[in-house]
């Protein structure tokens, strides 16, 4: 945590300016460059074999993922609006890359390449007209169940394709299942050498994840297993190796595609697009509350279109926020994004000067990094925290798994979308119409499914829908009220109709009020609506309906209508008067 002291005017609202580091640069200091300079140098320590691991998962050469990291780094810290959230290429978006591509380019590495590189191009483009349009607010339509089920998938099927490369066996390039099917048919062909310097390697990093969090683990496994290729040539006992790595940085620019294949890549950009959203805002919310910030989501969709701008050009594939990189940042104590200004030019002195002695790298090795990245996608506790607490967001969470395992990450992520998008429709089609019932000793109302000991009124059913009154959900409103009134223990004679929970209603959603007083009324039950917001008064006033509704006043109560009720009428000269204060 970083003292308020020598952090309070970087703590300033961010959001809503394009280039949020033009106002806090202004107060940087030297206090916060050393605490960012040995973040940013922990941070690209677990970035150079993150990024060369999800490259090989994405299907390609290592350096595309240190370019990705490399371009994307240098833009990302000027735009973000999170201090703590590192940007990088991710397992998640790589094996979506991996298995979406990999037909396309029918086995050519070049196109396979250029097509990574424009997917970043259109995540950027998608990215920035969320942005224009202040689209923030979508990235909370997929919920907390489908992105635990996509993560629970992209797991397992992350798992099946780097497990051959721990036991040294050959691989399959497919779906869930073929990649399963595969491996155990191999096992017997096992490399003992391949298998000891996997599972070593896999064991010191989940050492490394549970005792040492601030030690940069990965990036000594890293250097290990080089030395362990040039001691004891492990090449020559069966150990595949990374191969050749390019030294330098290419010259920016477009990849070489035809305009016509931007259309076949629009629903793989747009998945990436969700999944790195979703990802980012979720990040950027988490170290928010953790340090009493405030996110701009809107301003993190300009972060991620520039990241990926330059992460397409610098012929690097999309990249997002990354969980495992930003909490690697934070945890080592960084203040401010120029922390992931530093990782990028730290990566850039590895690509200039060292990357050749990434070329004896085992793959064992690279395959161990990304499965121990797998055991924090896999969120076992998160799914029986559903079973036990929400069913219907584990059953949400299932399918997505289910979805990404029988279909693919492509499918898997659209159909969470799809499925996230029907469970919010249905909620809000049925929303909860409550039963009021009197307060023992008060004259207040609530609920009295929860809380039983309420006192009904004889002759009164009281009546509180708890959402707006729209198209969609008014049926649902009216059908629900009439059929409770009706199958009543005992025969009402007045219906309350309590709008305090509805903030607006429709031109559908009023006419569907008028027509539960007239369906009421044909049983001789009269309506009296109370508690109306000003804008609710004005649409059914509008639509020449408050009359159905006995009236329509800004000072009438539940109370009141009930104690006008069972008066009988004895003061039934004060009543006209009373509801019809409408005027303001």
């Amino acid at each position: 945590m970083t003292s308020p002291s020598s952090d309070a005017a970087t703590e300033r609202p961010w959001y809503g300016v394009p280039l949020p580091a033009l106002r806090w640069l202004r107060v940087y200091n030297n206090e916060n460059f050393r605490h960012d300079l040995i973040a940013g140098t922990t941070l690209a320590a677990f970035l150079v074999p993150a990024s060369i691991g999800d490259a090989s998962l994405a299907g390609l050469p290592p350096e595309a993922g240190l370019y990705a990291c490399l371009f994307s780094g240098f833009v990302f810290w000027l735009v973000c609006s999170s201090k703590h959230t590192a940007i990088a290429v991710t397992s998640a978006i790589s094996l979506l890359i991996g298995s979406t591509l990999g037909e396309l380019a029918a086995g050519d590495v070049a196109r396979f390449a250029a097509l990574a590189s424009a997917t970043a191009l259109l995540v950027a483009a998608i990215g920035l007209i969320a942005w224009f349009v202040r689209a923030g607010a979508i990235v909370r339509f997929i919920s907390e169940g489908v992105m635990v089920g996509f993560k629970c998938g992209v797991a397992l099927v992350l798992a099946s394709t780097q497990l051959p490369k721990l036991f040294g066996v050959h691989g399959a390039h497919g779906n869930f299942r073929q990649n399963a099917a595969s491996f155990a048919r191999n096992l017997d062909e096992t490399n003992v050498a391949a298998l000891i310097v996997g599972l070593t390697t896999l064991t010191l990093l989940i050492a490394g994840k549970t005792y040492f969090k601030r030690i940069p683990v990965a990036l000594f496994v890293v250097i290990g297993g080089i030395v362990a290729t040039r001691c004891f040539n492990l090449e020559a006992v069966g150990v595949t190796l990374l191969g050749e790595v390019p030294q330098g940085i290419p010259a920016p620019g477009p990849p070489a595609i035809a305009w016509s294949e931007v259309n076949e890549l629009l629903p793989l950009a747009l998945a990436c697009f969700l999944l790195g959203a979703v990802e980012t805002a979720a990040i950027g919310r988490m170290f928010a509350a953790k340090h009493g910030l405030r996110l701009d989501a809107n301003q993190e969709f300009l972060a991620i279109s520039a990241a990926n701008l330059a992460a397409g050009l610098g012929h690097g594939f999309p990249v997002s926020g990354g969980m495992s990189q930003s909490l690697v940042n934070e945890e080592a104590g960084a203040r401010t994004p120029v922390s992931g200004l530093i990782a990028a030019a730290i990566v850039l002195l590895i690509i200039l000067f060292v990357a050749q002695l990434l070329e004896d790298l085992p793959q064992p090795v690279l395959g161990a990094v990304v499965l121990a990245a797998v055991t924090g996608l896999f969120n076992l506790s998160a799914l029986r925290h559903f079973w036990r607490e929400d069913r219907r967001e584990f059953v949400v969470a299932a399918a997505a798994l289910v979805a990404v395992l029988a279909s693919g990450l492509l499918r898997g992520v659209l159909i969470g979308c799809v499925i996230s998008l029907v469970q919010l429709i249905h909620r809000a089609s049925q929303p909860h119409v409550a039963l009021l019932g009197r307060i023992p000793g008060t004259l207040r109302f609530s609920d009295r499914q929860r809380h039983p000991e309420n006192e009904v009124v004889p002759g009164v059913a009281i009546f509180r829908p708890e959402s707006a009154l729209v198209y969609f959900n008014i049926d649902y409103v009216r059908d629900h009220i009439i059929s409770e009134t009706l199958l009543a223990d005992e025969p009402v004679k007045l219906v309350v109709l309590d709008l305090s929970g509805a903030p607006f209603v429709d031109l559908q959603g009023a006419h569907g009020l008028g027509d539960l007083a007239d369906e009421l009324a044909a049983a001789g039950i009269r309506v009296q609506a109370v508690e109306a917001r000003s804008t609710v008064r004005d649409r059914l006033r509008g639509e020449s309906i408050d009359a159905k509704l006995g009236g329509l006043a800004r000072r009438n109560s539940v109370h009141e209508a009930v104690d006008d009720f069972q008066r009988g009428g004895r003061d039934a000269r004060r009543l006209p008067q009373r509801w019809s204060e409408s005027q303001n």
